[in-house]
């Protein structure tokens, strides 16, 4: 398992620097970080011996050397934030953790990568004990046996001087296919990188247990041709995982000592994405959409521009439409920007929303409702509706979507 001392934990918007701080950063650490960055990385900005992490949260691991970038909006405390963004994560990924009977997955101190790595030996454990899916594969080639149908055509250029020799196309049953070449070449990787030694003779007997096959290059094209169904649903756990882990992986092609895997996630999309599934699962009375898009104005010679609103919420029964713009920033005492401030004013008109609302986290729970004033005289306020909706970060995941629905509940139902 990576030390104590090869983990450095920060929060976003956090600087680390090489030659002072409590979060001391390597120096060869340091040298691969500017290397992984070349012209840009949304993930941190290089400074005067230093690096400065942006809005993204997550985990590098830098040869031996991990870097937890937390999010933070209020409260302090890693052990607090690290179950929090877990828990984000797991909710958006859709990770339901399965146990193999043989362990138990547990969020350990300073943990992140090592909770992928153990949910994804979990979930390959699980498969194995139920026995890995086969499936027809087609094949064609010079074989001594007959067996199949003869191409006759590459028989007679192959086989003239070969009469032993069949070409043949034919059929087997076989666990040569693309979603466990995809887990297997997972499990190499975390192979490779785990230094989790508790995790490392479980890997290892995936090994002795999981058939060898061919290696292959993934892309996401690799991922976009997997399609589910009623026979390999229960994979999909283990290949989201595996995609997650082999299309972040930036090996160290010079000296192989100093790989980079960077599990990052961007914290704005993170927040609405959650907000969203916790309200698309819980608000029984109404339709939610994500994304919906409009078009807002045109040039006499060109494209139209469209707004696209975080959060649409449409009442079944009275039919009336809520607008919702998740931001993930800590607004304390002061007021949303007029920028945000006029994006929901907008709202309001495209959408044919009865009322708006911007959520944050905050240190408590709360509304704070708010109205534009009216666009004919300064002194009276207008109809249209503005609130603010504050909602206080829980660790348990569960209780914090419920506190999210129940909030959202009671400012959709005020008059």
């Amino acid at each position: 398992m990576i030390s104590d001392i090869n983990r450095i934990t920060v929060f976003e918007h956090e600087k680390i620097f090489v030659h002072s701080g409590a979060n001391r950063l390597p120096k060869n650490v340091h040298l691969q970080l500017e290397k992984y960055y070349g012209s840009y990385s949304p993930f941190f900005s290089l400074i005067r011996d230093g690096v400065q992490f942006n809005e993204y949260v997550g985990v590098l691991q830098v040869g031996k050397y991990s870097i937890e970038v937390l999010p933070k909006a209020d409260k302090d405390g890693e052990e607090e934030w690290r179950a929090i963004l877990i828990g984000m994560i797991q909710t958006i990924w859709g990770f339901e953790v399965k146990q193999s009977g043989s362990s138990t997955l547990s969020v350990r101190k300073n943990s992140i990568l090592d909770l992928y790595f153990e949910l994804f030996v979990n979930e390959l454990e699980r498969l194995l004990q139920k026995g890995l899916i086969k499936k027809y594969v087609h094949t064609e080639g010079n074989i001594r046996a007959l067996k199949g149908q003869i191409h006759f055509a590459k028989n007679i250029s192959h086989n003239l001087s070969h009469q032993e020799r069949f070409y043949t196309k034919h059929t087997h049953y076989s666990n040569d296919h693309l979603i466990l070449k995809i887990l297997y070449k997972g499990l190499k990787l975390i192979s490779k990188l785990n230094s989790n030694v508790a995790l490392q003779s479980r890997i290892g007997s995936l090994f002795l247990n999981f058939p060898e096959l061919d290696d292959i290059k993934v892309t996401e094209i690799t991922f976009e041709r997997i399609r589910f169904d009623r026979k390999n649903a229960d994979y999909k756990t283990a290949v989201k995982i595996a995609q997650l882990l082999l299309l972040n992986w930036h090996p160290d092609i010079s000296k192989g000592r100093n790989d980079v895997i960077a599990l990052m996630f961007n914290m704005n999309v993170l927040w609405e994405q959650f907000v969203f599934i916790t309200l698309k699962r819980r608000l029984k009375n109404c339709s939610v959409s994500a994304q919906k898009s409009r078009k807002f104005w045109k040039p006499s010679d060109g494209y139209y521009s469209k707004m696209q609103a975080d959060i649409i919420i449409k009442n079944k029964v009275t039919e009336e439409v809520a607008i919702l713009d998740t931001k993930w920033k800590n607004l304390g005492d002061f007021n949303p920007s007029p920028n945000d401030l006029r994006q929901m004013y907008v709202y309001h008109r495209y959408y044919n929303g009865s009322k708006t609302g911007l959520i944050y986290p905050g240190h408590s729970t709360t509304i704070k409702s708010g109205n534009y004033v009216s666009s004919q005289e300064e002194d009276l306020m207008s109809e249209k509706n503005c609130s603010l909706i504050f909602i206080e970060p829980i660790q348990k995941v569960t209780d914090w979507q419920n506190k999210i629905h129940s909030t959202v509940d009671a400012f959709l139902n005020c008059p």
